[in-house]
């Protein structure tokens, strides 16, 4: 009987914990929805400048995503691409070698395309026209990078801004107030100061570290397509049967 008593009792400790923890959980959600309130609140007195680091926040967003996704839809190549490309070029299937080049939408495979037509001609023409297929490449995978970079400069100038103009604003309350100075008085002004810094370097300091992730991506990229071309031109100085169309 003692043992049932003493069961009887943990039992009893453990509903009332499990009352305790379901009590604190329905309080902790109305505070976290009034944080998040306070939050929206505190980021609209932050004054107009707010919605212009809103505007570079959604751009940096949108030029992010988008490289991201071309950058990794122009690595997925297969790794055997160049071994195949040797292979067909080898057995003088020219026109298998182009349509397999054709199955990727991939810088390297359009360069080593560029590189398969101009077969029969001089070594330096057919590098040349890589180069130049590799110089389009590369400048459309850096396109926009630039604007991203901006917005990482830009965007804690604009807090700064923010700064300026709310302390200037809160000098003009005091100057206007007398010797009646009231805090409420400076709220305004410390507001916009301290909010718009801190909005600018969050999206300055987001938009940096894009930057410096897609550029780094890109580097990568432009790694494969050297060390594919210099495959490419290898390729065509070993001995190989005589190349003829199929």
């Amino acid at each position: 009987m003692g043992k049932f008593f003493e069961f009887v009792g943990y039992q009893t400790k453990l509903n009332m914990l499990f009352t305790l923890l379901q009590t604190d959980i329905a309080q902790a959600v109305p505070v976290q929805q009034e944080m998040s309130y306070s939050l929206i609140e505190m980021a609209a007195k932050g004054g107009w400048l707010m919605w212009v680091l809103l505007a570079l926040s959604i751009i940096a967003l949108y030029i992010f995503g988008k490289k991201w996704w071309i950058i990794r839809q122009a690595g997925k190549i297969d790794k055997d691409f160049i071994n195949d490309i040797r292979d067909y070029i080898h057995e003088g299937k020219i026109k298998s070698a182009r349509t397999l080049c054709s199955k990727y939408d991939a810088p390297v495979a359009r360069m080593v395309e560029a590189g398969i037509a101009r077969l029969g001609k001089p070594a330096t023409d057919v590098q040349a026209a890589i180069e130049n297929v590799g110089n389009v490449e590369v400048a459309r995978l850096e396109k926009g990078l630039p604007y991203l970079a901006t917005i990482a400069g830009g965007a804690p100038m604009i807090g700064f801004l923010g700064t300026v103009i709310g302390m200037v604003q809160a000098f003009f309350n005091m100057s206007n107030a007398g010797n009646n100075i009231d805090i409420t008085l400076l709220s305004s002004g410390i507001y916009t100061a301290m909010i718009t810094t801190v909005g600018g370097l969050i999206v300055g300091i987001l938009a940096y570290f894009g930057y410096n992730f897609l550029t780094a991506r890109v580097s990568n990229l432009v790694y494969s397509m050297e060390s594919a071309t210099i495959q490419f031109m290898d390729m065509l100085g070993e001995p190989a049967q005589e190349a003829k169309e199929e």
